[in-house]
């Protein structure tokens, strides 16, 4: 989403390292992706942060050579605004421009300074008459400069910050049929995420508080509300992308929890009328380095740490 400067050029290892600081711990994956090939996850490291992040990540700079690689984080979900918008009738290099004053009345921060980026939305199938769109991810300046404040004290050099939705989005075309959308449900301890993918891109997203504690209690009553809950939020969201984006056809939702939910796929898939599916990635990655994520699980936990890494470009 956002580009950092770089100096190091041609001295760069093949892959990206992603770099993801939750919950008192920071998650790290190296992966390759490279052409005619499945994305190869290289190593995989999850430390502890006692000591504080920038200690951590100064111990890592040196173990894991991060600055022979490319590296890339995340932004809060919370710090990021995504939103859809006709794309203006101006040129290429003048979009961001007139994409930004279009905010104005979206965000809740100065839109001037604030950091953009633009992904455009496939056009193809549109009806007629109807103006393609573009995807607007944002996030104010101050929400990025924190992001990145304990990496520049750490001297770890980020290439890119990026949105959690375009890591999402990087596990998504993996698993898409060929022209054919995507819906991918990923619920963990913060909340739940949906987005629907097509042809490579993003194209919706739907965020809620709902998360995998709430769907896993022990209450048996609340267990079954918050169920009852998220089957109506997918059947509208459905709906929703139906009436939006007929033009689309959906082929399977699917979901990925952490903490795991016992039988969430199966009480989705009778709620809704699309295929439901666990997410599984052995079939289109290669884990032979890292044997503990041939587990739909650990999959699961490392979701956006392995998607924010499926980067296909090197860095400047």
């Amino acid at each position: 989403m956002i580009e950092m400067r770089s100096f190091l050029g041609s001295r760069r290892k093949p892959g990206w390292i992603s770099i993801l600081p939750q919950n008192g711990r920071v998650a790290l994956v190296h992966a390759v992706c490279l052409p005619g090939a499945r994305p190869a996850i290289q190593w995989l490291e999850n430390v502890a942060t006692e000591r504080g992040l920038t200690e951590a990540l100064q111990r890592l700079r040196k173990v894991r050579k991060l600055d022979a690689h490319a590296c890339t984080t995340l932004m809060a979900a919370a710090d990021c605004t995504l939103t859809q918008l006709e794309a203006p009738p101006v040129p290429r290099e003048e979009r961001k421009d007139a994409l930004r004053w279009a905010l104005k009345d979206v965000v809740n921060y100065p839109v001037d300074s604030a950091c953009i980026e633009v992904l455009d939305l496939p056009s193809e199938g549109l009806p007629a008459g109807r103006q393609a769109g573009v995807l607007v991810v944002s996030a104010a300046e101050q929400a990025v400069r924190a992001c990145v404040a304990p990496f520049e004290t750490a001297k770890v050099r980020l290439d890119v910050v990026d949105a959690p939705e375009l890591a999402q989005r990087n596990v998504a075309i993996l698993l898409a049929d060929e022209n054919r959308g995507l819906v991918f449900l990923r619920i963990d301890e913060t909340g739940m995420m949906l987005t629907l993918t097509f042809h490579g891109e993003l194209i919706a997203v739907r965020r809620s508080e709902l998360n995998a504690a709430q769907l896993a209690s022990e209450d048996a009553g609340q267990r079954e509300r918050m169920i009852e809950r998220l089957v109506l939020d997918l059947q509208r969201s459905l709906d929703n992308f139906d009436r939006q984006y007929g033009h689309i056809p959906v082929s399977k939702v699917v979901v990925a929890s952490f903490p795991a939910v016992p039988g969430l796929v199966e009480e989705l898939g009778r709620g809704i009328y699309v295929p439901v599916v666990a997410m599984n990635l052995n079939d289109v990655m290669d884990f032979a380095a890292v044997p503990e994520l041939k587990e739909p699980d650990v999959q699961a936990r490392y979701l956006l740490a392995i998607g924010a890494a499926l980067r296909t470009g090197e860095a400047a």
